[in-house]
């Protein structure tokens, strides 16, 4: 397993919240079977999208992966690159239209599937997507195993996940004003 980024060394989130390291960059990652691409703040998906040499590496590694994933904003990454044209997928529920530009249709679900293609809304969707693909790789024993090793039974205590159910205009207004900033 390697995190890849477009040079080796310290890469800061959109949001410069998080420091995380890079053991390869694109140059010298010609294959994965599995790619996983993370979304994060806008400033950060913005500063992605319109990276040719970015775009052009996901492309690369696409045609050879048995699985290309995406968390969260992550599909808007991989909708640029192209890979995603004419398939449904998930990603935040704030960057639903944008998926459009690209050619993808916008799924609602938690976790869509699409051939090898596998793309999760938000960020705890990450966690569903990622037992998918476990279960599907290693079988279902295995993955169940890992569930419980993680004790991920999801109960939380307030039923405001689902934006459909949820999104208010005051809890959308602090969503855009105050936890995005």
């Amino acid at each position: 397993m390697q995190f890849v980024a477009k040079t080796i060394g310290p890469v800061r989130t959109g949001d410069v919240f998080l420091g995380l390291y890079a053991d390869a960059d694109i140059a010298s990652v010609r294959a994965a079977d599995l790619l996983i691409v993370p979304g994060g703040h806008r400033r950060g998906i913005a500063a992605t999208i319109p990276d040719r040499d970015v775009q052009d590496w996901l492309s690369a590694i696409d045609a050879g992966s048995r699985w290309t994933t995406s968390v969260c904003t992550g599909s808007l990454i991989l909708a640029a690159s192209g890979v995603l044209a004419g398939r449904s997928a998930s990603t935040h529920w704030r960057a639903k239209s944008a998926l459009a530009r690209y050619g993808v249709d916008y799924s609602a679900k938690c976790v869509t599937i699409d051939g090898k293609y596998v793309t999760s809304a938000g960020v705890s969707a990450g966690l569903d997507m990622g037992l998918y693909l476990c279960g599907a790789i290693a079988g279902r024993k295995i993955v169940e195993a890992i569930q419980l090793s993680m004790q991920y039974d999801p109960q939380p205590p307030f039923h405001t996940g689902d934006p459909e159910r949820a999104a208010t205009t005051e809890r959308v207004a602090l969503v855009e004003n105050v936890l995005r900033q």
